[in-house]
């Protein structure tokens, strides 16, 4: 399934994504080559009510690095924290996960909109060329350094200015 979403980031910046949903079904891992041929960013999605879901992450990750190798964003997501209550993965294996594989990490709930936004913020903040973004001007901004000196004031009647 295909989506497009736009992220608006500081300074006027905007990033489309376009995003394929294999929902993580086998029948889709053949696919995984021309998917993300030309893609810049891979976001890997596991339920977190379902441990074994989670496990599978680490063979999808393998397999996205296996044909983009290190050019290539990976966010790792747990999905469905509206179901705390039925919880088989914790944040912290999730975290340490991502550490592991040298992945970005986040949980969200495509239910309840919960950290949706900030998935897709996060993506376009790390795409190249967008580093730092949020934290600096745009490049055609000059700094320009004031330096607060003394000066001695005229007497009015010499006139002249006295700046």
């Amino acid at each position: 399934r295909y989506r497009l979403y736009t992220v608006h980031l500081i300074f006027s910046f905007q990033v489309r994504l376009q995003l394929w949903d294999t929902a993580g079904q086998e029948r889709f891992r053949s696919l995984i080559p021309s998917y993300i041929r030309d893609s810049t960013v891979a976001v890997v999605v596991y339920d977190i009510t379902n441990a074994n879901s989670f496990h599978q992450t680490s063979k999808w990750i393998d397999d996205v690095r296996t044909e983009r190798g290190s050019d290539v964003i990976i966010m790792l997501v747990g999905n469905k924290t509206d179901l705390s209550d039925k919880r088989q993965v914790s944040t912290e294996e999730g975290e340490r996960k991502a550490k592991e594989l040298n992945v970005m990490f986040i949980e969200t709930s495509a239910k309840a909109g919960y950290n949706v936004k900030q998935l897709f913020r996060r993506v376009a903040a790390a795409l190249p060329g967008m580093d730092s973004t949020e934290n600096k001007p745009p490049e055609d901004m000059q700094e320009v350094v004031l330096k607060d000196t003394p000066h001695e004031l005229k007497n009015e009647s010499e006139g002249g200015c006295s700046c």
